[in-house]
């Protein structure tokens, strides 16, 4: 079980430095940029397909210490992707340029760190740390480094959360007092569905423990590892922090300044984390978020509301609708039409569809990033930033007593 960090703040009014100089590889024109993508379950063959479909790079290189995944994704991610035995043998390849990580949350900034100080542009997975305590140490290695670093909460690449970000700076919204976000998923009917056998024979378990505590293998920490504090946490750190990362950069609310937490567990009990959450929020901005997280069924989905004095927004991954106050009755039960709105339809384009979570979009900012050296849309402060706020929301929930965040 982890350590509890100490209760101090992370920085959050840093920027990592990037220059050309710090990329390995002068990339000419018509180069491609060599991937290799580190961790091949779902996550990482989404990645990598998307990596190909930008058509300025290509997977040259897989590696999971599930052997069976790096051969499948080795066979699914075009000709060039080879088979490495570990992650190291990747970074020390000099055919690769940047590197995706999609591994279970306690590999991730330890290998991101390995990653940068061997001069690979790095794709790394929210949440981009496992810990407060290596929220610091990760900031400060990418700053050092000078590279590309992009984290997996792909909403700031997404046209539609761009356009409604311009709307909360227009001031549509009027003063933003608070904040509902909500993220519902059915992990009963994730147990019970269809899963190919895990084969040991090709696991190196011990590889893929690596930092966190050894335990003898177990089929449900490999399948659902977010639910166990060595690996993940729970849907505090999974699911909220793509959310708290939408609330913290509308806002420009990087940090908050105190949390709360009550959590309990009602159905799932094999879980290690709780399968129910809510959490709140006060930041120094003068609001308040409060999230929702429920991993016993999964109908109402996952959305956010910003609600202001002059409107309320409504967002999440179909679209945005802005309701204007004043104009329906007092407690009234149903909303007006909304003066502002856009949903996602079939006039999206088919790549957009087919992927349906503003990852395509985040993946292509960081390939013409690497090759254009520019801050990424999804940085790396601002992936620390959210991150850590779940690390703060779940140390409540362990705790189960308030914190103030000190500065």
């Amino acid at each position: 079980m982890l350590g509890e960090p100490k209760e101090s703040q992370w920085r959050s009014d840093r920027a990592p430095r990037i220059t050309a100089a710090s990329h390995r590889r002068v990339l000419g024109a018509n180069d491609r940029i060599g991937i290799g993508v580190i961790g091949c379950g779902l996550r990482g063959l989404v990645l990598g397909r998307y990596v190909g479909g930008t058509g300025r790079a290509e997977v040259r290189g897989v590696s999971d210490a599930y052997r069976l995944r790096s051969r499948r994704a080795a066979a699914s991610l075009g000709p060039e992707a080879k088979p490495f035995a570990t992650h190291g043998e990747i970074l020390d390849s000099k055919d690769i340029d940047a590197v995706v990580i999609s591994t279970p949350d306690h590999w991730h900034a330890e290998m991101a760190t390995e990653a940068v100080r061997a001069g690979k542009d790095v794709y790394l997975e929210k949440p981009v740390t496992h810990s407060l305590e290596e929220c610091e140490a990760l900031l400060r290695a990418v700053e050092r480094s000078g590279q590309v670093v992009a984290s997996g909460t792909q909403q700031r690449s997404w046209n539609h959360f761009l356009e409604a970000k311009q709307l909360v700076d227009e001031g549509v919204l009027g003063k933003v007092s608070f904040v509902r976000c909500h993220w519902s998923q059915d992990y009963s009917r994730m147990r019970s569905g269809p899963s190919p056998p895990i084969d040991t024979d090709h696991l190196d378990w011990e590889q893929w423990l690596g930092p966190a505590a050894r335990t003898p293998f177990d089929p449900a920490r490999f399948r659902f590892w977010r639910c166990f504090w060595d690996y993940g946490g729970g849907s505090v750190a999974d699911l909220m922090t793509h959310w708290i990362d939408v609330v913290q950069w509308f806002l420009d609310s990087p940090r908050a300044e105190k949390v709360q937490a009550a959590s309990a567990t009602y159905v799932q009990e094999w879980m290690e984390t709780p399968d129910t959450v809510v959490a709140t929020m006060e930041y120094p901005e003068g609001y308040m978020a409060v999230f929702e997280g429920n991993m016993t069924f999964g109908l109402l989905g996952c959305g956010i509301e910003f609600r202001g004095d002059r409107a309320m927004m409504s967002i999440n991954r179909v679209g945005y609708w802005v309701y204007e106050e004043g104009t329906r009755p007092l407690e009234s039960v149903t909303l007006p039409e909304p003066k502002y709105c856009f949903e996602r339809s079939d006039h999206t384009s088919r790549d957009e569809r087919v992927d349906g979570t503003g990852t395509l979009d985040n993946v292509r900012n960081w390939v013409d990033c690497i090759r254009d050296r520019k801050r990424p849309n999804a940085d790396i402060q601002a992936a620390v930033d959210s991150a850590a706020t779940a690390h703060w929301v779940n140390r409540a929930v362990r705790r189960r007593r308030p914190l103030s965040i000190t500065p």
